[in-house]
Formats: C-alpha cells, sequence, structure tokens
C-alpha cells in the first residue's frame, strides 16, 4: 500500500466515536478507528471519486 497518512474523515461523528478514517494516494484506503486492526477497504482513486460524485448528485 502506498497510503502512509491516515486523516479522520470529515463526514465522521467525532463525538460519538463512530469515525472513519482515509488515507489517499494512488489507491484510497478507508478503515474503522475502532477497529484499525481489521483492516481496510482499498479501492483506485479515480473509482472512489467516481463513487463520491454519484453520491453527491
Amino acid at each position: 500500500m502506498n497510503n502512509e497518512s491516515w486523516h479522520t474523515s470529515s463526514y465522521s461523528n467525532a463525538n460519538g466515536g463512530h469515525c472513519v478514517e482515509v488515507s489517499e494516494g494512488l489507491m484510497t484506503c478507508v478503515r474503522d478507528t475502532q477497529n484499525r486492526g481489521q483492516g481496510h477497504l482499498s479501492v483506485p482513486a479515480h473509482e472512489w471519486d467516481a463513487l463520491l460524485n454519484a453520491v453527491r448528485s
């Protein structure tokens, strides 16, 4: 994985502890902050952008 820097998603609810972290690069990776050791979802960055654009429309 070429992603090294994780940040909390701006859509996460920081107060409730239900957060999603994202790492962006050639691959976009998403993981649950409460279960980091359980792995992550990885998708090509262009596919992630297409998903976000579809959700926003």
